[in-house]
Parts: C-alpha cells; structure tokens; sequence
C-alpha cells in the first residue's frame, strides 16, 4: 500500500494520565430522520438530515506528535478517509463531520466506557471517536501481515509494509460505524435492538457491522480512484483480515459451538462478501444490509 507523500489527519491524538482519559459519560443524543437502509430511503437523502451526537465528557488527550511510522500511518489513513467521506457527503448536498482517533496504549476510558487492548480498534458514537491500541499493528504484523518469505529477508522495509492495507481495512471499518452515527444508523439500530429479543439483536448488530464493512470497501474504491495507492496483494490482505475475524472462524478457534444466533460481527463469508461488494462499487447505495431485517 503508497502511502507516505500525502498529508496526516490532525485529529489523531494520543491518551494522557499512563493510558487513561479523564472524565466521560455519553452525552445527550439528538435523533432524527429515519434508518434509511432499513426503510428503503435515499441515503443521499438520509445524509440531509444532518444527525449529531453530542459528545460526552472532557478527555485528557494531546495531538499525536510522534513521527514513527505507525503513528504516521494512522494519520494518513484517517486523512483518506476524510477525503473521501467529504467528497462522498457533499454529493448528497450535506456535510461531513470528521471523527477524532486516539491512540492509546494497554486501557482507555471513553464516553462509551473502558476498554483495553484485549478489546481490539472500536469506535464510540458518545464521543464520535476511534480508539486504537498501538499494539494493534504488531498482532496485525504477526497474525496477518508478514508472510514467512518477507520475516526471513531482513528487509526491514518489506517487514513495515507487510499487512499495511489490512491495517487500513480496520480503521476505514471503524470510521463506517462513525458514518454510520452520522447518517442516524447506529442511533435507530440501538433504540430498534432494545425492542426485541437477544437473538434479533445479536442479528441487527451482525448487519450493522457488515454495513461498515462494505462502507470499508467503497472508501477503498473511492480512495484507489483519488490517489491509487494500493499495490499487488493489497485486497488480498483486508479479504485475509476480513476471513480472519469472522464469527464463525473465532468460536471454531476458541474451541467453542459456532451458535449463529450468538454472531454479533457476521460469518467469515459474510464480511469478505459485503466489503467486497463495496468496493467493487465504490457506492454507498450498495450496503443495504438491512432490507427486510426488520
């Protein structure tokens, strides 16, 4: 993946106070507009309505001034996607709201709670904000990334590149759930999940998260066609990434019962169909995971 030359996000900020932030609770949530993927309205139309959540609670934060490698990284994939997401926003006439990315490292208190590294990347619509434990990169180096012929090259460039695009697919899916808050989705599938059984929404949070899979797909396509910055093995990497995590694959290799009803992410299958989908389209249309769900 090409990406050093193009500019970093300034909203990328590191935790303060040994890994921690300050303060929190979520804030007051303005809903309007309706969940129009389940409903069959426009997105370009949804976009109009001009959703906010207000975020809650002051965080101890500081701008991410480091210049290692990860961390510029980060920067330059979260600047991609305000591209993007800007240009994608303002061809439906609205305007898109930038998320914030905190980098921390071991626990984090968010306005949606605490979380550690064991948590993985996750996104909190009280504070419209990323949280990305650093270690992140080098489970997604080990597990993912570096192939046997590359870890035995000693080339140390090689062994930076390797899994970069795979990286890039879980952020670009962590700002879909920010899109996704944008647009009112996350708001109306929580209020619609607290009306149902346990089983319906594990279901509703399955379709939530293939949905921010295929908004992954389409801000690739979108990104490929503004700066072409992916290389041979790229798409391979995030289909791996995407294989990886599925339900289904992590009860099999925690030795548990793959019980469906149980699934809160999607099957294996499922994720590499829905980002695939995406950016074979490079159209937000196209992620309609909720017809007829409800």
């Amino acid at each position: 993946m090409k990406w050093q030359g193009r500019r970093g996000s300034t909203n990328v900020r590191t935790s303060s106070g040994g890994g921690k932030l300050m303060g929190g609770g979520i804030g007051g949530i303005i809903i309007a507009g309706i969940l129009w993927l389940v409903f069959g309205v426009n997105p370009m139309t949804a976009l109009q309505t001009g959703q906010e959540v207000a975020g809650g609670g002051n965080t101890s934060t500081e701008p991410a001034t480091s210049d290692d490698r990860d961390t510029q990284f980060v920067k330059v994939v979260l600047a991609d996607t305000e591209e993007v997401w800007h240009q994608i926003f303002n061809e439906g006439g609205s305007t898109y709201k930038e998320p914030s990315l905190i980098l921390f490292n071991g626990q984090v208190s968010s306005a949606c709670g605490s979380a550690s590294s064991a948590t993985g990347p996750f996104y909190c619509p009280g504070d419209q904000t990323v949280y990305l434990d650093t270690s992140f990169f080098v489970e997604m180096r080990q597990k993912l990334g570096i192939s046997g012929d590359i870890q035995n090259s000693g080339d140390s460039d090689n062994q930076n590149k390797a899994g970069d695009f795979a990286q890039a697919y879980v952020i670009s899916h962590e700002v879909g759930h920010h899109v996704q808050t944008l647009l009112g989705i996350t708001q109306q599938v929580n209020e619609a999940s607290r009306q149902v059984t346990r089983a319906q929404a594990n279901k509703l949070s399955v379709l939530q998260e293939l949905q921010a899979d295929c908004f992954a797909g389409v801000w690739a396509q979108r990104n490929q066609e503004r700066v072409q910055f992916l290389e041979a093995g790229d798409i391979d990497e995030a289909i791996n990434a995407a294989g990886q995590i599925g339900d289904d694959r992590l009860a099999r290799a925690g030795g548990g019962a793959v019980v469906p009803d149980n699934f809160t992410h999607g099957t294996s299958q499922q994720r590499v169909e829905w980002f695939t989908r995406g950016l074979e389209s490079g159209n937000v249309q196209t992620c309609d995971t909720f017809s007829g769900a409800l």
